[in-house]
């Protein structure tokens, strides 16, 4: 299969595109910069020279392929990602109706923290709420498979880890260095899934070879750790204290990460692993900070 990838020089689409030469895909990857490109030549992709504010011609790239995955999303404007969801959207749209009416599979990638108002245990039967962030293009992708695209959305778990990790684990790791505290909020009970960025590239790839139209997945491997027990593992690994903060202080501690610090996101990958045959095979979020290398 001939597969378009988008985010491929990133920290997941760098471990997804092995994933699929491994087993014997071949892959054309977006890249907006020399230095992208020369990354995805390295590890054994064709490159295509373009950027997230073009859909059409992302569109003409993904109507040459056999199947798309798309990793990338725009950071440019961060931590203000309105602007980003709505380019998103457009992404996506644009590349459902280069597919339209073909059957072919279009993989998207979304968060489990869209699903963070459902009581309890989230599954892959929940959706998000229509209106919250990054919810439309969850739900656009969804819909696609009633224009006869076999689309899917993995929703990753908040915590991305493993070696060479740009995400919330090392930020909030800069927090605890800086504040000289590992802090959790209240009793630090609410929960955060997890999943290791190789097994995050394999769920990718059994989502582009297997997944039913219209399917939501999960990347979470860990389906709940106590935000204070990823606390305390960060407190370890620096010699830090351990601290509990109030819920309305989360903000001015964790800064843009306050809300999500504070936030109950247990998250079910059980029909995940059924449908796919998708069995984590990497350290839990626990056991990677563990081993020191975040430090």
């Amino acid at each position: 299969m001939r597969v378009f990838v988008t985010g491929g020089s990133g920290f997941i689409g760098s471990a997804v595109i092995p994933e699929l030469l491994g087993a014997g895909h071949r892959v054309l990857a977006l890249a907006r910069s020399d230095r992208s490109a020369g990354t995805l030549r390295a590890a054994g992709a064709d490159v295509h020279r373009g950027s997230l504010d073009d859909p059409e011609d992302l569109a003409r790239a993904a109507a040459g392929a056999d199947g798309v995955i798309h990793l990338a999303f725009n950071h440019d404007h961060f931590p203000d990602l309105t602007l980003a969801a709505e380019g998103d959207l457009r992404v996506i749209e644009a590349i459902g109706a280069a597919l339209a009416g073909s059957d072919r599979p279009f993989v998207i990638t979304s968060g489990t923290l869209m699903l963070a108002s459902v009581d309890g245990v989230a599954t892959e039967e929940d959706t998000p709420v229509p209106g919250t962030y990054r919810a439309a293009p969850d739900l656009a992708a969804l819909a696609l498979a009633e224009r006869g695209v076999r689309s899917a959305v993995v929703r990753l778990a908040p915590s991305v880890h493993g070696h060479g990790d740009q995400g919330f684990l090392p930020r909030l790791i800069d927090v605890a260095r800086e504040k000289g505290v590992a802090a959790y909020v209240g009793d630090g009970t609410n929960r955060w899934p997890a999943v290791h960025r190789l097994d995050a590239a394999r769920l990718f790839r059994l989502a582009l070879e297997s997944a039913p139209a219209g399917t939501g997945l999960h990347g979470a491997a860990d389906e709940g750790i106590p935000f204070k027990d990823i606390a305390a593992a960060i407190g370890s690994g620096l010699g830090v204290p351990l601290k509990s903060i109030p819920a309305e202080e989360a903000e001015s501690h964790f800064g843009w990460l306050g809300m999500a610090a504070a936030v109950d996101n247990a998250t079910s990958s059980e029909r995940t692993r059924k449908l796919l045959g998708w069995d984590p095979e990497q350290p839990g979020l626990i056991a990677d900070l563990e081993e020191g290398h975040y430090f």
